[in-house]
């Protein structure tokens, strides 16, 4: 049974496959908490709460949130969250960084100034397998990134650390990709010749792109492909994203599809009201409220929204 926040649970059912609950700053917090984002734990929790009872209503039944070590994970803050809401929280495990690795593993690791052993695929085992910072949590799902830097040194580490986890214990694997250099394909490469099996791996943020060819060519490698930035539009626009899926799904890939919107209950690294301002759509009822009616306007079939929200994460937690 799939791992979740509050424990395993047999039924995934409506799942958003890239969401976040919280995105912080630990550093920035310890030292100046009276910054205007601010840190209350219970409050932040409790808007967390209400936001996923909302999403709960529109008749979503799971997030996945793909915080891991980079963007601020802090379990004990998301626990307090899943306590309060119905919603199923899925944690992740990973690395996050675009280029360099954090001190703590620049430092240590093969090659490095200080070398010993690589721990990241010890860590990523250990929280899939015994929990997260001793809160009894289990990672569900691994998670790597490279962008527009492509393949660095710092990135092709934590890849070959989490297809290490993924060949240990079997979890899946979710990406951040850079889809206008067609990042994907460098990702598919590389973990594929790690032994990853890519029908376990989900290539993110792939629908930023409007490039069909490339993301079909993701398709013919064997992933799913996270079509989960709905809401960002500044990347690529409403009108773009629905139109790609549902071209997608009338070339009969929706069985290759996830959704989601990448968005935050909170997040300090943004300013709030900006983000409101600028990106009105980036919330977690967007896709209930407005994704889904425009695709079916555009001929996606209910059982085509069935496979990208219920049956796709349920195949790959399974």
């Amino acid at each position: 049974m799939p791992e979740t926040v509050r424990g395993p649970v047999a039924e995934l059912g409506v799942t958003l496959m890239h969401e976040h609950v919280f995105g912080l700053s630990p550093e920035i917090l310890w030292n100046w908490p009276d910054i205007p984002e601010g840190w209350d734990l219970e409050a932040r929790a409790g808007q967390a709460a209400a936001k996923l009872e909302a999403l709960r209503a529109a008749g979503v039944d799971t997030i996945v949130d793909l915080t891991v070590v980079g963007l601020g994970r802090y379990v004990p803050a998301v626990q307090r969250v899943a306590e309060r809401t119905g919603v199923n929280i899925v944690a992740a495990t990973g690395l996050y960084t675009y280029d360099a690795l954090p001190p703590y593993f620049a430092n240590r690791g093969p090659g490095t100034l200080f070398g010993g052993p690589d721990r990241l695929s010890e860590f990523f085992v250990r929280d899939l397998t015994e929990g997260i910072g001793g809160t009894g949590v289990k990672a569900a799902i691994l998670k790597c990134a490279s962008d527009h830097l492509g393949m660095t040194a710092g990135c092709a580490r934590v890849f070959r650390a989490v297809a290490e986890a993924h060949l240990e214990t079997g979890a899946p694997i979710s990406t951040h990709s850079h889809s206008p250099s067609r990042g994907g394909l460098e990702q598919q490469r590389l973990l594929a010749s790690l032994g990853v099996d890519l029908g376990r791996v989900v290539i993110g943020h792939a629908g930023d792109s409007t490039d069909l060819a490339y993301l079909e060519e993701l398709i013919a490698g064997g992933s799913y492909l996270g079509m989960d930035r709905f809401g960002i539009d500044t990347i690529s626009p409403f009108e773009d994203r629905v139109a790609t899926v549902a071209a997608l799904c009338a070339r009969g890939h929706a069985g290759r599809l996830v959704l989601g919107h990448d968005s935050y209950c909170f997040n300090d690294r943004f300013d709030e009201d900006v983000v409101r301002r600028r990106h009105p759509n980036y919330h977690l009822l967007h896709i209930s409220r407005d994704v889904l009616p425009e695709l079916r306007g555009r001929g996606v079939t209910e059982d085509q929204i069935h496979q990208m929200l219920v049956d796709n994460p349920r195949r790959i937690f399974g």
